[in-house]
């Protein structure tokens, strides 16, 4: 990593975060103080200059994006989840429509996050993250959580089916029959029909609350499996 003194650093901050290869990345506050020499006074000020010239964005608590313009890619709201609650993982309504199990666009990016807080950032330029912590077993967290890469963004999505039981979860719904998932939240019933028996007894490992049991025994015996 390239160390540079205050006279390079007035000359141009975001070359210098190009040049050490943070471009695609969202930067935190100790990257950027390992890569600026200089007083914590004289980082602030120049931090500040490239925000107010909008060569730089200020996301949340110490993180930080370059314009578009100096990138090579936009950064993906999904990964930039990641970056705002590490250990988070993309679920709930988000997740559903992301693999297509719900009709309806959703311009939240709703995860979940381990531990018991819940936040929400909003970021004018990426909209509204929110964060939900679940009664969940801790060593069943990303059970039917797979692991996804688009131009090296790494992003963390729960399957449909952990992300509606997710859905389930954090509402404290009891099973009413199909028609709900069906009608309610518009699910195809041929995608519900391709759920197997399997990853509904993994998901009950996962959630620590009877509630949510009864609802997958439940759709276990209406899918015919009992």
């Amino acid at each position: 990593m390239k160390v540079y003194g205050i006279l390079s650093l007035m000359k141009n901050i975001v070359q210098i975060i190009i040049d050490n290869n943070l471009a695609n990345r969202v930067i935190s506050v100790s990257q950027l103080n390992r890569l600026l020499n200089g007083t914590k006074q004289s980082r602030y000020n120049l931090v500040n200059r490239a925000i107010k010239k909008k060569e730089l964005f200020r996301l949340h608590r110490g993180l930080y994006l370059l314009n578009d313009r100096f990138r090579d890619f936009p950064c993906h709201p999904f990964h930039l989840a990641q970056m705002l609650s590490p250990g988070s993982y993309i679920s709930l309504e988000t997740a559903l429509a992301y693999h297509g199990w719900i009709p309806e666009s959703v311009y939240i990016i709703k995860s979940v996050v381990p531990g018991r807080k819940s936040k929400q950032v909003h970021d004018k330029k990426n909209g509204l993250f929110t964060f939900h912590p679940l009664p969940v077993h801790r060593l069943h967290f990303l059970e039917q959580v797979k692991r996804y890469q688009e131009n090296k963004q790494t992003m963390l999505i729960a399957g449909p089916l952990r992300a509606l039981m997710d859905l389930v979860c954090l509402r404290k719904l009891s099973w009413n029959g199909m028609a709900w998932l069906i009608e309610g939240i518009r699910i195809d019933p041929d995608l519900l029909s391709a759920v197997s028996p399997k990853e509904i007894q993994i998901l009950k490992l996962v959630y620590k609350h009877q509630r949510v049991q009864r609802f997958l025994d439940a759709m276990h015996r209406e899918l015919g499996f009992d």
